[in-house]
């Protein structure tokens, strides 16, 4: 693994589209990602492109970047980190990681090449309305198929120029501080664009492991006071699912030493939830496997499925008539820097040829209403559509 560092750009777009046009090769993958609250950006570039593995084993991994998709049992993507570039305030930020400096030369000026983007088609979805499957989901409900179901859709959005996926990742940056942002792009998986909210495992080099608990959706604007948020029955109960979820996790296990916080109101983007967080001490529960383990058990939440969890994928793959792929799987780097951070897929785009796909869900319990869960997708999906259109 190399790290590079260099030369001073114009601006860190010019940067990171010099290095990608001049690196990555013509059967490459890179990821270029910022994690939450963080002032620097990182690309990760393979050269041989990206592999396909059964499983995560964040203990054992190679520094890399993960790219999952949503159903349990597919393959998962992983991109290992053969150059390595830091990005702050317009230039390539000096850095050891490891113990390797780099020996690659960087390029010394604003290249005419374009970055190339790896273009997936995808496969149309059937015309039947979202508020149908939501009937249908608080149907099953009430007859005891399941407690939560979690449906999506999806919708296209056309451009008039390709997506600048670099730009965009620098807009959702500045749009979502608080957020994972990300975008992924190879071969395997076309190139997706994303700013999610959602940790869904993480390992830390002081050896703790945390996940959290995220659901219930209320719109937010700059003049809520978050202390006074009066959240609803259905939100509160949505949110106490996906805590048991994880609860459950634990117990299956034998793990009984975790700490709790929560539940608290936070923002993401133009939408509020309520978020749960969980940690424990891998050392004092001699558990070095932990976050492997709890990654397999928990993906995918109930926050993005449903409980319990066989009926709920088999309800969304008879009923919601497309494939999500990576939408609602999990990304992230492993074993980066001796820590390892994956976060849920959500708030995500699908790049394809002048157009984008966006991405976005509602849970459901007995106590929904099909038109607000709509709205709610909406207003999800306005997240990205606020990114595309200041491009």
């Amino acid at each position: 693994m190399e790290i590079a560092e260099g030369r001073r750009f114009v601006n860190e777009a010019e940067a990171i589209q010099s290095i990608l046009a001049e690196c990555l090769t013509e059967g490459g993958a890179f990821s270029l990602w910022r994690m939450p609250n963080a002032n620097e950006s990182i690309l990760f570039i393979s050269q041989q492109g990206v592999n396909e593995v059964d499983e995560v084993s964040l203990e054992e991994s190679e520094p890399g970047f993960v790219f999952s998709p949503f159903l349990p049992n597919q393959k998962k993507i992983f991109l290992k980190a053969d150059l390595i570039f830091k990005f702050k305030n317009g230039e390539v930020a000096q850095d050891v990681v490891h113990g390797s400096t780099a020996s690659y030369s960087m390029p010394d000026h604003k290249t005419d090449k374009k970055v190339r983007y790896h273009i997936k088609p995808v496969e149309a979805g059937t015309s039947r309305s979202y508020q149908e499957i939501v009937a249908k989901g608080i149907q099953e409900i009430e007859k005891g198929t399941f407690e939560k179901i979690v449906p999506s859709r999806y919708k296209e959005v056309k451009l008039h120029t390709p997506l600048d996926c670099v730009n965009t990742f620098l807009k959702m940056s500045t749009k979502h501080p608080a957020a994972f942002v990300s975008v992924f792009s190879s071969a395997q998986t076309g190139t997706w664009c994303g700013a999610t909210p959602e940790l869904l495992v993480s390992v830390d080099r002081e050896s703790k492991f945390r996940t959290h608990a995220l659901a219930g959706t209320l719109p937010y604007s700059p003049d809520i006071n978050l202390k006074s948020v009066a959240w609803t029955q259905k939100e509160i109960e949505e949110q106490a699912l996906v805590c048991r979820y994880i609860i459950n996790c634990f117990k299956k296990i034998r793990v009984r030493e975790y700490q709790e916080y929560g539940p608290k109101t936070i923002v993401a983007g133009n939408v509020m939830h309520l978020k749960t967080d969980y940690m424990v001490d891998m050392k004092e529960v001699n558990f070095p496997q932990l976050g492997s383990v709890m990654l397999k058990l928990l993906h995918p939440t109930s926050a993005v499925c449903g409980m319990p969890l066989d009926a709920a994928i088999a309800f969304l793959q008879a009923n919601e008539g497309y494939a999500r792929e990576y939408y609602s799987g999990y990304l992230g780097p492993v074993n980066f820097q001796q820590e390892s951070f994956l976060f849920v897929n959500l708030r995500c785009m699908q790049v394809l040829e002048n157009a984008v796909r966006l991405y976005a869900g509602a849970g459901v319990t007995i106590d929904s209403i099909p038109e607000k869960e709509w709205e709610e997708t909406e207003m999800k999906m306005k997240n990205m559509m606020g990114v595309i259109e200041s491009s």
